[in-house]
């Protein structure tokens, strides 16, 4: 089994940054993709950020420019840094790993931005 482990999140104002880790623990063998996702309240949970493990990445339309996502192979760790916070970005953001048969999600940590 695999475990997804999010930190990072908390009341950030607006224009602020945050950075979100995720470490993966448990029997991995492979891993494909691993990336960030989102919900806010009322609303599905939509695509942030994924990254292979060459390193290609991929966003979201109203992320791009202001998040990074990478990650630490070695570690199996994924990070997203989240620059110029909006009170639109406010969700709770779900880390996701895929290997070539399995989807893993983490709990989720909230991401609030207010003034």
């Amino acid at each position: 089994q695999v475990q997804l482990v999010e930190s990072g999140g908390g009341l950030v104002q607006p224009g602020g940054s945050l950075r979100l880790s995720c470490a993966a623990s448990g029997n991995i063998f492979s891993i494909n993709l691993m990336g960030w996702y989102r919900q806010s309240p009322g609303k599905q949970r939509d695509l942030v950020a994924t990254i292979t493990t060459a390193g290609n990445t991929n966003y979201a339309d109203s992320v791009k420019g202001r998040f990074a996502i990478s990650r630490d192979n070695a570690k199996n760790t994924v990070y997203l840094q989240m620059n110029s916070l909006q009170p639109e970005d406010t969700a709770v953001y779900y880390c996701n790993l895929a290997t070539t048969s399995s989807r893993y999600w983490g709990q989720g940590t909230q991401v609030t931005v207010s003034s």
